[in-house]
């Protein structure tokens, strides 16, 4: 009973909560690190998850897509944990003065999990009731993305963080509940530039992992997709959930 109760709760809170049979779709900021603003510029568009690629230098955590573009002073404290704990402040215990608005945050490790994951944990722990969901209503979620443990050592490491799962992926019914959303390249279906209508054998190749996720009550998201207004309306009428975009805002005013 304790255990059925536990995972109830995990899905009236967590912001990654399935959204096909209510028909809503999500915006990924994709690279968000990469906005002349990051972060702020998300939260102000409403951005249901945000994406950060960390690599760990000299016992830091640094944001970067490339290894070769790292910059001392973009660290994942500086652009993300330590303006979100501002935020929290400011706002008496949540991200936003939007009661209904918890997004999600998307950390893509770019070095060796078991590297990378040790520092990552003893940080997020200095502020664990922020980025703990379970403890707190209000928290944000984190999503480990990238560089992720084996599928079947996904239930070894904490509640409060979720992984990125892949539609090549297996997972029992244990395992399944520490994946937030499957995601996808969409170079691996189709090389579609968005103009026009998505070819007929691309569609159907894409309806195929689609539902495949959506049968284990799990959102999608394809990154390396066209991104403009006819692909993402193409893309919402095959079922994606989450829209893979760097154009955050442009996104959010389609929708």
């Amino acid at each position: 009973m304790k255990t059925l109760l536990f995972w109830c709760l995990l899905l009236c809170i967590s912001p990654t909560v399935w959204a096909q049979r209510s028909g809503s779709v999500k915006i990924h900021a994709h690279n968000d690190y990469e906005k002349p603003v990051p972060l702020m510029t998300a939260l102000e568009n409403r951005a249901d998850f945000i994406e950060a690629d960390i690599w760990l230098m000299d016992g830091k955590l640094m944001v970067a897509h490339d290894r070769k573009d790292i910059n001392p002073a973009r660290t994942l404290d500086s652009l993300y944990l330590n303006p979100i704990v501002r935020l929290f402040a400011q706002n008496g215990g949540r991200i936003s003065t939007d009661r209904t608005y918890r997004p999600a945050l998307v950390i893509d490790l770019k070095d060796k999990f078991d590297d990378i994951w040790p520092v990552l944990q003893a940080r997020l722990a200095q502020n664990i009731d922020i980025f703990n969901p379970f403890s707190n209503p209000n928290g944000i979620q984190v999503i480990i993305s990238g560089s992720r443990p084996k599928v079947e050592r996904m239930v070894d490491y904490p509640l409060f963080v979720q992984f990125d799962g892949r539609p090549t992926e297996i997972y029992d019914d244990e395992t399944v509940r520490r994946v937030a959303l499957i995601s996808d390249s969409f170079y691996n279906y189709s090389r579609w530039d968005g103009n026009g209508d998505l070819p007929d054998a691309d569609r159907e190749k894409l309806k195929r992992i689609i539902r495949r996720a959506h049968d284990q009550n799990k959102m999608i998201r394809f990154w390396a997709t066209p991104d403009n207004p006819n692909a993402w309306k193409q893309l919402r009428k095959l079922g994606v959930n989450v829209l893979n975009t760097d154009k955050v805002a442009e996104c959010r005013k389609s929708l």
